[in-house]
């Protein structure tokens, strides 16, 4: 799974059974370690970026790593090879949401914004945009609570666009005056995240099977991409290649989406979301002593906005 942020409603489709005489601790030791690798993705991604590496580059190091690692698993669970029951029209359809062009977007993203702004806008749009399609597509009504940690969360993405337009910039390098435009990128990622998860639910998809087949189908993607897009593999220090390939690939491809499985089945789909928030602190914290990108006023003002929202929205009831 990718990904930058795990989607609550796939959590319900992952099925694993829970060990016996484990304690919640395991689950909490699990959800938090989740949370510690997606929180420190954004700031990995960033750090691509100033190692001369593209958004096609990382994208074939991600790939190319996840699906090596996940394919003796493939051939032994995934029948037909490499869909398994989801189907090759509904697998491509996820792969293109949650695949390589969402890892595209993402990382042409973090050449544009801090970090912080990957960790804080795309999870914490992706509740809002699922509550407005849950509403257009089912007539499924928020609670109060929910709408008001919504609302809560636009505010404090409100601020951060008003952070990135603003020509007063706050502190902020002139490096960051396109932040604007990587703030959009992760409008864009929220949406095509919250789209996948939604089809993933409706189709009944389980977790552990998406992964292995948007992961292997996203292979399809790259000649495209080494194609279209400029590449500098062979420009780049071998340790940096080696960092992407690792984290990118191999923990957040891989190794997060076990972790997250295991969090589900100790404690539940509910209690697993309920880490999310921890991701922009995480980011926040580690963007800011490895990569120098200390966040301004505005944006931990943003940052905690959001939080409290997304704490708020998901503890809250779906329904009124």
């Amino acid at each position: 799974m990718n990904q930058a942020v795990p989607p609550p409603q796939l959590a319900a489709a992952t099925r694993l059974a829970v060990p016996a005489g484990r304690t919640p601790w395991l689950g909490i030791a699990c959800g938090l370690t989740t949370s510690l690798i997606w929180g420190i993705q954004a700031v990995v991604s960033r750090q691509s970026v100033a190692d001369g590496l593209t958004a096609a580059d990382v994208t074939i190091l991600r790939f190319v790593t996840a699906a090596l690692l996940l394919l003796p698993f493939a051939l032994r669970r995934m029948r037909p090879f490499p869909i398994g029951r989801i189907g090759w029209r509904r697998a491509l359809v996820l792969t293109a949401l949650a695949g390589a062009p969402y890892s595209l977007v993402l990382i042409a993203g973090a050449s544009f914004a801090p970090a912080l702004h990957s960790a804080t806008i795309t999870p914490g749009l992706i509740p809002v945009f699922t509550a407005i399609l849950a509403y257009a597509l089912a007539g499924e009504r928020p609670g109060r609570m929910r709408l008001a940690g919504l609302a809560l969360v636009l505010a404090g993405v409100g601020v951060f666009s008003w952070q990135a337009l603003s020509s007063q910039s706050l502190g902020h390098a002139p490096a960051h005056d396109s932040a604007w435009i990587g703030d959009l990128l992760f409008v864009l990622t929220a949406m095509m995240w919250t789209v996948f998860g939604l089809l993933a639910k409706r189709w009944g998809a389980d977790a552990i099977d998406v992964t292995i087949a948007t992961c292997l189908l996203s292979l399809l993607f790259l000649p495209v991409v080494t194609l279209a897009l400029p590449i500098r593999l062979d420009e780049v220090a071998w340790g940096a290649l080696a960092l992407q390939a690792f984290y990118q690939g191999a923990l957040v491809g891989v190794g997060a989406l076990f972790l997250y499985t295991q969090t589900v089945a100790l404690l539940g789909a509910a209690r697993a979301t309920l880490f999310l928030p921890l991701n922009p602190a995480i980011t926040a914290l580690t963007g800011a002593v490895l990569l120098g990108e200390w966040p301004s006023t505005a944006e931990i003002i943003g940052m905690l906005l959001v939080i409290t929202g997304m704490t708020v929205a998901l503890r809250s009831r779906s329904v009124a």
